[in-house]
C-alpha cells in the first residue's frame, strides 16, 4: 500500500552542502539517509514529499556535519498481509515466480501458483498446470493476495495466486470468455 507517513528524525548536513539554501541542503540530506531504503516501520521510502518542520542545527565535536531535528514526510510502500496487489512477472524459475508489485518483488512459490500440478519448462522460462494447460512466463500481468511479509535480514514478501480471482489476468479474461459462452449458446439453425 502507498502511503505518505510523517516522520521525525535528526538529519546531518554534511561540510559538502553548506553553500546551497538551507532547505535544500536538508532534503537532500533527508533523500540521501531515507530514500531507496527499507524500514521495518513504514516500508519502502520512496520519496521525500516535504520538509514540515527544521529544528536549531547542533554542531558535535568532533563532526564537521550540522544536526537538524526534522519533521518531513515521505512517500513510502508498505506491503500489508491479505493485501491483493497487481503486477507482473520478472522472473520464473524452477522453485516459483517473482512479481514486481510496488517497490519490491515478492516471490509466488510453485504451490501457491494454480490449483493443478505445475511444471517448469526451463528451455521457455514459464510455469504450466498439468491439467488446465495454463501458463505463467516473464511478463505476464497478474493479481495475487500478499501471505507474508518480512523485512529483518532481506526483504520478502510472500503472494498467492490460488484464490478465486486471482491470477494470470489472462486467465481470468478466458474464464469470462468461458463464462459468457456457456451463458449465451448459440442457437442451431433449423432446416
Amino acid at each position: 500500500m502507498y502511503q505518505v507517513v510523517t516522520v521525525e528524525d535528526e538529519i546531518l548536513v554534511s561540510p559538502i552542502k553548506f553553500g546551497i539554501k538551507l532547505e535544500d541542503a536538508i532534503k537532500e540530506s533527508i533523500a540521501d539517509k531515507y530514500e531507496g531504503k527499507i524500514y521495518n516501520d513504514i516500508g519502502v521510502a520512496l520519496a521525500i514529499t516535504e520538509v514540515d518542520n527544521v529544528g536549531d542545527g547542533k554542531v558535535l565535536p568532533g563532526d564537521p556535519a550540522v544536526h537538524y531535528t526534522t519533521r518531513f514526510k515521505v512517500l513510502t510502500w508498505m506491503p500489508k498481509e491479505h493485501e491483493i496487489v497487481e503486477g507482473s512477472v520478472v522472473d520464473i524459475t524452477e522453485f516459483g515466480a517473482f512479481i514486481r508489485a510496488g517497490a519490491l518483488d515478492g516471490l509466488v512459490h510453485v504451490s501457491q501458483i494454480m490449483d493443478d500440478f505445475v511444471s517448469y519448462d526451463e528451455k521457455n522460462a514459464q510455469l504450466f498446470g498439468k491439467q488446465s494447460k495454463r501458463v505463467l512466463k516473464e511478463g505476464d500481468s497478474v493479481r495475487a493476495r500478499v501471505i507474508s511479509i518480512s523485512f529483518k535480514e532481506q526483504s520478502k514478501v510472500g503472494l498467492t495466486m490460488r484464490q478465486p480471482h486471482l491470477g494470470s489476468l489472462k486467465w481470468m479474461a478466458d474464464a469470462q470468455i468461458v463464462e459468457k459462452k456457456e451463458e449465451h449458446p448459440k442457437k442451431e439453425e433449423k432446416k
